[in-house]
């Protein structure tokens, strides 16, 4: 696979990944049992991927599911404890753990052009809420923010799994997050109306754009998988135009030309710079 193909799949993961905070608004549940009836359809969409798995249970792949069930229960419990902009904007304070994390277990050295991307990312995502974030839930803020640890834990992870099969440890997150958060369905289980977006959240939000994020991610630095995803919080604002006709300002504009220019370039130096002479 070409990095280029990864780089559109990685793009198109956080087209998906986007939706995930208007719909799991839209569902009148438990936090938990919408993280765990959304991953057990989630299961089911990668497990007709896979196929019959075979789990090696090494450490990396078992420790990736943990950082896996972590990130998507604390991610719903943000999204309904705090707003949609702040649980989004939070977790991806990411890129600095990765950027750490990656350059001291998979040796993978950052450039200053690494630094300089990752800076101009921050500063372009809190241009681009600079109306929305607010205190205000405070405990959903606190989960926001552990999801970015998990979720840059989740990434090293599976990048350390390049060359196995890093798609068994989401598999098996899945199953983890299902068995902890199907029991809450106890007090209360889904209506009518949160059937369909429960089913988009596990197929079209969560099964399918993992099953592309573990195909990119062998073919991509660990930095690559979180910057070029920070594309997902710039797009939760653009559903809210489209089916709430909730109109950005001028920073959130900025912003996202903000973020869209510095990881544009970043591929295209990178791009150019792997390309033999």
């Amino acid at each position: 696979m070409r990095r280029t193909t990864a780089v559109l799949m990685l793009a198109t993961t956080a087209v998906l990944w986007s939706l995930g905070g208007f719909l799991i608004k839209s569902v009148e549940l438990h936090p938990l049992a919408i993280a765990g009836t959304r991953s057990a359809i989630a299961f089911i969409v990668i497990l007709g991927f896979v196929g019959v798995p075979n789990f090696t249970w090494s450490k990396a792949q078992v420790g990736a599911a943990l950082a896996y069930a972590a990130t998507v229960i604390l991610f719903v419990a943000a999204n309904r404890l705090t707003t949609a902009a702040n649980a989004i904007m939070l977790q991806f304070t990411a890129p600095i753990y990765v950027a750490l994390l990656a350059q001291r277990f998979l040796k993978e050295k950052n450039s200053a052009l690494d630094w300089v991307t990752i800076a101009t990312t921050f500063a372009g995502v809190a241009m681009f809420f600079m109306d929305f974030l607010s205190p205000a839930g405070m405990v959903g803020n606190a989960f926001a923010l552990l999801s970015g640890v998990s979720f840059a834990c989740l990434v090293v992870l599976l990048r350390y799994q390049k060359d196995g099969a890093p798609i068994l440890s989401i598999l098996l997150g899945n199953a983890i997050t299902a068995l902890i958060g199907i029991p809450f369905l106890a007090f209360g289980l889904p209506a009518a109306a949160d059937w369909l977006p429960l089913i988009v959240l596990g197929v079209v939000q969560l099964g399918i754009p993992y099953i592309l994020y573990s195909l990119a991610i062998k073919h991509v630095s660990a930095l690559d998988a979180i910057l070029i995803p920070v594309l997902e919080p710039l797009l939760n604002p653009v559903w809210a135009f489209l089916l709430l006709r909730e109109t950005p300002g001028p920073w959130a504009l900025l912003g996202g030309f903000v973020v869209l220019t510095s990881v544009t370039m970043r591929h295209l130096f990178v791009s150019r710079a792997s390309t033999p002479a």
